[in-house]
């Protein structure tokens, strides 16, 4: 029971989280939840909330959109998310899990050697972007930060922003959870009913997030899940 308190309480966290920010769901969720479980369950499992945080973010974030963004970074996102889940299906856990904290610990890197870092906006941008963010998306499951990075790039009003975000996930998402799916990958039925609570906790999440997302400095969020993932980063090298 703890530890479903635990990974609630967690979930809706993420969730407020990973809105503000536009990124952070996964990339928080993830680590914690293969701490007690396989890595290609909780891809799964994190995959489908993440899409549910896709759809909030898009009801309560649709005052407009850049379509062109969300096609330029969306289709090749498709692509690659498919390409990374397929190399993530039957890979060693432990390989993956290190190959994993590495990547977290450049990424806690990066956010504090380059907290104003900015890409060039255009249309390669938006490409690279989605590529890159699709392929960790569907072999790790955290292409949030990755796309956030390169989206940023467009200077995008807040909401927006998010809205954007979202549409561009909401694809990555239906395509590697897809291929996890015809992998073979389920849920136990443990972690299926407790999905059925992830859920609205997630929406309960989004729903906080809509109300502060003015009011909070999105750079404090980014150094506080660069401290937790960096710890997070050294036990999966470390201790995998």
């Amino acid at each position: 029971m703890d530890q479903w308190l635990l990974i609630g309480l967690f979930t809706f966290i993420s969730s407020l989280i990973g809105t503000v920010s536009g990124f952070g769901l996964s990339t928080l969720m993830i680590p914690v939840l293969s701490l007690f479980y396989p890595f290609s369950i909780v891809l799964l499992f994190v995959g489908i909330i993440h899409l549910f945080g896709d759809i909030w973010k898009i009801i309560f974030f649709r005052k407009g959109a850049d379509w062109k963004l969300i096609l330029l970074f969306g289709i090749p996102g498709i692509l690659f998310s498919y390409l990374g889940a397929t190399l993530s299906v039957g890979s060693p856990e432990v390989l993956l899990k290190r190959l994993l904290g590495g990547f977290l610990l450049l990424y806690v890197f990066f956010l504090f050697l380059k907290q104003n870092w900015k890409i060039p906006a255009n249309n390669h941008t938006s490409v690279m972007g989605g590529s890159l963010s699709g392929f960790f998306a569907g072999i790790f499951g955290v292409g949030g930060a990755v796309r956030g990075a390169f989206l940023a790039a467009f200077n995008l009003p807040k909401e927006r922003y998010i809205f954007t975000s979202g549409m561009i996930a909401l694809f990555i998402d239906i395509t590697r959870i897809s291929k996890y799916l015809a992998s073979g990958t389920i849920l136990s039925k443990e972690l299926f009913y407790f999905l059925l609570g992830g859920i609205p906790l997630s929406l309960l999440g989004a729903f906080t997030a809509r109300k502060i997302v003015n009011k909070v400095p999105q750079h404090y969020f980014r150094l506080v899940i660069a401290l937790f993932l960096g710890l997070i980063a050294l036990k999966f090298l470390i201790f995998s």
